[in-house]
């Protein structure tokens, strides 16, 4: 599948990819169990993850639904908030914030915007893709984009191009503000420590060919009365742009994070993504699905991203422990054609009938990395009803989701085993992860990764013995 004329053998091509990556890779994982020389805290594939053109079509227009999605998404919250749209709406989206950040998050003056970048997480299954959850505050565009300069060096074209993910950040922050020049800052927290490698990456790519980027702590950031700066070799920046990797739910405890906040609601900066807590819940995934909001959906969507989504996102809903009247059930969910009505017929199910899964909707540690996710024939049957009723107690401090699990296919990637010197298969299942932003107010599709786990792996992530690879596409004539 090479491009170029020269086609050095799969461990050749391991071996160099392995040589043009920064000692330690871009990414902080656990490299416990890694190989001493291996500069990559996951397994190295020679070639990209391949996609059929008909699949790269469908990541097109993914992209375009996902938009209208958190267009609609926000107006329905604001509309829930005045009373236009029923008031559980944002009652449910409120659960368990405090006051600050709600009221963050219907300032007036952020009231339209939206994150800039857009990264669903897919499981590649038999029947498609499935959308198994939106991820609020993606990183990985660092790692990713580094690695496809790789691929791309060695021949490959890959969705996206060879930097399509850089310019495509660059260009959806820089259009985002009225600046001709503007200084942008990658603000990563103590918590977010892991990225802060590939986030620099990142930000010497913009310095090199496109404008001022600084990646930086917040205790680096400095005010006056007209906003944000930065000193950098005793000359101070104004800031215009601020990536945000920091947790909204870890507010608090973020340095100046208040700085950060107050000047955002003055509009002296562009924050993204925006502090909207209600955004980054889980939630908004059982709510396409509910019937009351069905019309909603397709007017706002449209016809071909209501069809899309529809597809896509798994049956969802809220683990909501209030009691249902005896002859109302839980909208669309059946186990053995029978309704359900109580939680607690979810409880003592066979293997069978637990294909599901239950995680964390938002605004907690446990909702981000897989954390606290669990899936239900993955355990005993004593531990899938502690995790149900776990799910119901958290509530009012932070909503559960019980989703329905979906099998991701097997596919057959090749990767270099550093410890036995030689490429080997590995039949796996695949998480595909493309990279949306909003230029000019409209989603490109700037690239993809591809996350090949083990195939006894039933929660897909980034893991040491996982592939981790840009993706391309088969020519059509293939």
């Amino acid at each position: 599948m090479l491009q170029s004329k020269d086609e050095p053998n799969p461990r050749q091509i391991c071996l160099k990819l392995n040589e043009m990556t920064p000692k330690g890779g871009l990414f902080k994982g656990d490299r416990k169990n890694v190989h001493p020389e291996s500069n990559l805290p996951w397994r190295i594939s020679p070639e990209p993850f391949w996609l059929n053109v008909d699949q790269q079509k469908e990541l097109e227009q993914l992209g375009q639904s996902l938009q209208k999605f958190y267009i609609a998404a926000n107006t329905l919250y604001h509309q829930s908030a005045k009373g236009i749209q029923p008031s559980w709406i944002k009652q449910y989206l409120d659960l368990g914030k405090p006051n600050y950040i709600t009221e963050m998050g219907q300032w007036n003056r952020i009231k339209s915007q939206l994150p800039l970048v857009m990264r669903p997480d897919l499981i590649l299954t038999e029947n498609g893709f499935r959308l198994i959850e939106m991820d609020s505050i993606p990183g990985g565009m660092g790692f990713t984009a580094q690695i496809s300069h790789l691929y791309s060096d060695l021949g490959y074209e890959l969705i996206g191009g060879r930097n399509g993910l850089v310019e495509g950040f660059y260009n959806a922050l820089a259009t985002s503000i009225n600046s001709q020049d503007p200084t942008i800052a990658f603000v990563v927290s103590d918590e977010s420590e892991s990225y802060r490698t590939e986030m620099q990456w990142i930000s010497d790519e913009f310095n090199q060919n496109r404008g001022k980027s600084y990646c930086i702590h917040p205790s680096d950031i400095h005010f006056d009365d007209e906003g944000l700066f930065l000193t950098d070799q005793n000359i101070e920046h104004r800031i215009d742009a601020i990536y945000r990797f920091f947790e909204l739910f870890d507010l608090k405890n973020i340095q100046k994070a208040e700085l950060i906040t107050y000047f955002t609601k003055k509009n002296s900066i562009r924050l993204t993504p925006p502090p909207k807590a209600y955004l980054e819940e889980k939630l908004w995934l059982a709510f396409f699905h509910h019937p009351q909001l069905n019309s909603f959906w397709k007017k706002e969507l449209g016809k071909i991203a209501f069809e899309q989504l529809s597809t896509l996102i798994p049956k969802t809903w809220i683990l909501d422990p209030r009691p249902i009247p005896p002859h109302a059930s839980v909208s669309d969910l059946e186990i053995d054609n029978i309704k359900i009505n109580n939680w607690d017929q979810l409880k003592g199910l066979s293997k069978k009938n637990r294909e599901m899964v239950i995680k964390p909707s938002g605004f907690c540690e446990l909702a981000y990395e897989s954390k606290g996710v669990t899936v239900g024939h993955d355990m005993s049957e004593e531990m899938w009803n502690k995790n149900l009723q776990n799910g119901l107690d958290k509530f009012k401090q932070n909503p559960y989701l019980l989703q329905v699990f979906h099998k991701a296919m097997r596919k057959t990637m090749h990767y270099y085993d550093f410890f036995e010197d030689k490429v080997k298969p590995m039949r796996g299942r695949t998480l595909i992860r493309p990279y949306f932003y909003i230029i000019d107010g409209k989603a490109k599709l700037s690239g993809v990764q591809a996350v090949v786990c083990p195939p006894d792996k039933k929660i897909l992530h980034g893991m040491v013995d996982a592939i981790i690879t840009p993706c391309a596409s088969y020519p059509e004539n293939r």
